[in-house]
């Protein structure tokens, strides 16, 4: 009986049907990876080629020797250091400052009883609909009103109130029982302490998925350095990487070894809060 119900279980493992679909299975899947990962492959190997060699040769030509001599100019021709330092500063208190806002906001919008905050939120979250290219002179006016233009500042102030931000975190805060702020109210904890104390806490998972969401929205900026700075020592490093661009010419294996260092500390970021990234935004919006 033991080896019929063996024979059955083998059978129906290695049947066609469940064969062809492991393999359509396996077959999108490395489809996918292919599509993902091809555009990281290419931008390393045309990091180490020649100019003359970017387009000439095949996309999957590895050079040999490689031309490491293409980070060295990327670090010496232009003050890399200084818009690699500028790009850190900008973006470490952006992305302080959004996350303080966005959790403020969304407790707010969760947990405390307020008029009509429904109706707000979700006017709030209708901003999200709104290109920023309709928004961008207003902007700018408002920043040049307030003496902010070519300062690190309006970079800053730009990026401190985030629509998706207070959306992700307000899902999460509301996926926490009740029960808990009402104990910690009955024990006489105010807002701010619930806030501290039980909601941040419980909400690490989304709290670093925004982190990384927020890191790599305001490292990869491009537009706004482009119109907000002007003074060449303030520069960002999306704007530094422009500079090996010249009226006639593009010099492609510069632009992409820049374009690597760029990438590491978004890279290193991810590997580091890869799992809460995945929890934060599998378990936004649960209840209880």
């Amino acid at each position: 009986m033991t080896e019929n119900r063996m024979g059955r279980l083998s059978a129906r493992r290695l049947s066609p049907a469940r064969v062809i679909r492991i393999t359509l299975m396996t077959v999108a899947f490395l489809a996918l990876f292919f599509i993902m990962a091809f555009p990281f492959f290419y931008m390393l190997t045309s990091s180490l080629k020649h100019d003359a060699d970017v387009f000439t040769k095949s996309v999957f030509y590895i050079p040999n020797p490689p031309v490491w001599s293409n980070y060295v100019r990327v670090w010496t021709e232009i003050d890399f250091m200084q818009y690699y330092l500028n790009t850190i500063k900008v973006t470490i208190l952006a992305t302080a400052a959004q996350l303080v806002i966005s959790a403020l906001a969304a407790y707010a919008f969760a947990k405390m009883r307020i008029p009509a905050k429904n109706f707000f939120f979700g006017l709030f979250i209708a901003t999200m609909m709104v290109p920023w290219t309709a928004i961008m002179i207003p902007q700018f006016v408002v920043v040049t009103k307030m003496h902010l233009y070519d300062t690190h500042a309006a970079l800053i102030l730009l990026q401190c109130f985030s629509a998706f931000g207070i959306f992700l975190l307000r899902q999460f805060f509301m996926g926490i029982p009740n029960e808990l702020c009402e104990a910690a109210t009955i024990d006489g904890c105010g807002h701010l302490r619930i806030f501290t104390r039980i909601m941040l806490p419980l909400s690490h998972s989304a709290v670093s998925a925004l982190v990384i969401f927020s890191f790599i929205k305001v490292w990869n900026d491009y537009m706004a350095p482009l119109i907000y700075l002007q003074t060449p020592s303030k520069r960002t490093v999306q704007l530094g990487l422009s500079l090996f661009r010249s009226q006639y010419s593009m010099e492609y294996g510069l632009v992409m070894a820049g374009t690597v260092c760029a990438l590491l500390p978004m890279i290193l970021l991810y590997m580091l809060c890869e799992k809460q990234i995945t929890e934060g935004i599998a378990f936004s919006g649960m209840k209880n």
